[in-house]
């Protein structure tokens, strides 16, 4: 009886031992991080968080890597670049030259690809009866001046359509009158889908991908036609913020999505740069709604010969 006893304790010494030299050499043996290998942090402007989410999920799953998705507003992930938080952020426009002060000091040449186009998007209720929209009356709210728009409501403060609208307008940011900021684009679609005649303003891709908690307002809510300052007086059109019309440059408040990659070595930044602007990050972002950089291609097969076989 002691001697099978003894027999167990030692093969669960021994088993204890193997799985402990097994742990301890997965820790030690941690991925080198290359261009299609190992882990990093990405910080993301949180207008754009749904379709990093789609490209993340894809490449994760063709490659031995794993990335950390960290969603913000824009001035919170530049702040992310310029204290060395992170190395690699997507953002809706590049760096200042203020701001490429930082990496230039370091000698470090940042890799920056333009991989999508999103939109800037104005919604009211469904129950209201005008859904045609005049971007330079919404200017003119902007810049303090009349207008017939009584009200804006904005998603955040810091966010990077705030800063589009007000560089659009060629004004400042700060508190303006009749301009209002709630804590996230759910509370804009919130207050929007409860309240008729007022107009909210949010990213497309938020719109076109919602995300669960969201989908009960979306349906509340209708999507306003704008009329771009370009036009001339007689024009009267009004454009819609779809794929065709950004495409052809009908829609006004088109945005680039921007990877910034300021790692200065060949890592995991330029392998998803590479895979989010290839056929597959291109056929994603097709799909989502938004507008891909280039249009990936289809190939048609053509047989000489019809067989029926009737």
């Amino acid at each position: 009886m002691k001697s099978s006893l003894f027999k167990i304790s030692v093969l669960i010494g021994i088993f204890s031992i193997v799985i402990y030299a097994c742990k301890d050499k997965d820790n030690n043996e941690k991925l080198e991080e290359t261009v299609l290998q190992g882990t990093a942090t990405i910080y993301v402007d949180q207008t754009l968080q749904p379709i990093v989410e789609d490209q993340t999920a894809v490449f994760e799953s063709q490659y031995n890597v794993k990335l950390n998705l960290v969603n913000q507003s824009e001035s919170e992930v530049v702040n992310a670049l310029l204290t060395d938080k992170t190395q690699i952020a997507v953002l809706s426009r590049k760096l200042t030259k203020e701001e490429e002060n930082h990496f230039n000091q370091k000698k470090i040449i940042p890799k920056i690809t333009h991989f999508a186009s999103d939109a800037i998007v104005f919604i009211t209720n469904k129950a209201s009866q005008d859904t045609l929209i005049d971007l330079q009356e919404v200017l003119n709210l902007l810049q303090e001046k009349e207008s017939k728009i009584k009200a804006l409501v904005f998603e955040n403060p810091n966010s990077s359509i705030v800063s589009y609208m007000n560089n659009l307008a060629g004004v400042k940011n700060g508190q303006k009158k009749n301009i209002y900021s709630l804590n996230s684009h759910k509370e804009v679609l919130e207050y929007v889908s409860n309240n008729q005649g007022s107009i909210g303003v949010i990213g497309l891709n938020l719109l076109v991908q919602p995300f669960e908690d969201t989908k009960q307002y979306t349906d509340k809510i209708a999507v306003m036609s704008v009329r771009n300052v370009k036009s001339q007086p007689n024009n009267v059109l009004y454009y819609k913020p779809n794929q065709s019309n950004l495409g052809e440059g009908l829609y006004p408040l088109k945005r680039p999505i921007y990877m910034l990659n300021y790692q200065g070595t060949a890592g995991l930044g330029m392998g998803f740069a590479s895979f989010v602007a290839g056929d597959i990050g291109q056929r994603i972002i097709l799909k989502s709604g938004l507008l891909p950089v280039r249009i990936p291609s289809r190939e048609l097969n053509i047989r000489k010969e019809i067989i029926n076989n009737k």
